[in-house]
């Protein structure tokens, strides 16, 4: 199958300081993978670098297109949905509000009033909450909120960024559900930062490992979870 995102010789800057070292990987067009690696191997950085949030070298194709150098508001209007650590929703702003707001680059107004129903059929409870302001959600809400908010750019990709984090088990076991859903029945891509790592290689297909800045070890995630050696130097389990 072919890739819809193409990641070669990537580097990475904060200010002078290199955070990324040649970093290379691809997903295949309907597929799930996963960066997985400790606390500051570069797997945040990598999910700003394809949105040039951060100063990049190197080349990042999505479906065959180099969009390396092109603006933050641009990598969104080509449909590659970012959800970053921490949620990232309008804490002041109903349910509602936000998820108008995610679909401000669409113009087409029949289809977003049936991609907001499509929305509540993943998260019936945000639909309970419609009027309510996203800052009074629980953690596990808000999660989901800001899920629903880059499911209304009706993306080709979605970036996630550590959707498990401070969430309580049951509520993660449900998100995760629900992205397998979005997955298999909107056909969208997912490249997945999680320190989860078992729960990571349980979703997704293929697995990249970081380290340091690095891509050190790579293979389907059927491989990766069950090599020993792997999970005991870099996944920690």
């Amino acid at each position: 199958m072919a890739a819809i995102l193409e990641v070669k010789g990537l580097k990475a800057f904060y200010g002078q300081t290199q955070s990324l070292y040649d970093v290379g990987f691809e997903i295949e067009n309907g597929g799930i993978t996963t960066l997985l690696g400790a606390n500051g191997a570069g797997k945040t950085t990598t999910l700003r670098a394809i949105c040039n949030m951060v100063r990049t070298d190197g080349t990042i194709r999505f479906e065959s297109r180099e969009i390396r150098g092109l603006a933050t508001e641009e990598v969104v209007r080509l449909r590659i949905g970012h959800v970053p650590e921490g949620r990232g929703t309008f804490t002041t702003l109903t349910v509602d509000e936000n998820l108008r707001i995610a679909a401000y680059t669409r113009k087409d107004k029949a289809a977003i009033a049936a991609d907001l129903e499509r929305v509540f059929t993943y998260f019936p409870r945000l639909k309970e909450r419609v009027q309510q302001q996203a800052g009074t959600l629980s953690g596990g809400e808000q999660q989901m909120l800001a899920i629903a908010r880059a499911l209304m750019l009706k993306p080709r990709l979605m970036l996630l960024d550590e959707p498990s984090f401070g969430l309580a088990p049951l509520i993660v076991v449900e998100i995760f559900r629900i992205l397998r859903r979005i997955n298999e029945e909107d056909k969208v891509s997912i490249l997945l930062v999680e320190q989860n790592a078992a729960l990571a290689l349980d979703l997704a297909d293929h697995a990249y490992v970081l380290e340091t800045g690095r891509v050190v070890m790579s293979g389907p995630s059927s491989v990766v979870k069950n090599d020993e050696n792997i999970r005991k130097s870099y996944l920690g389990y």
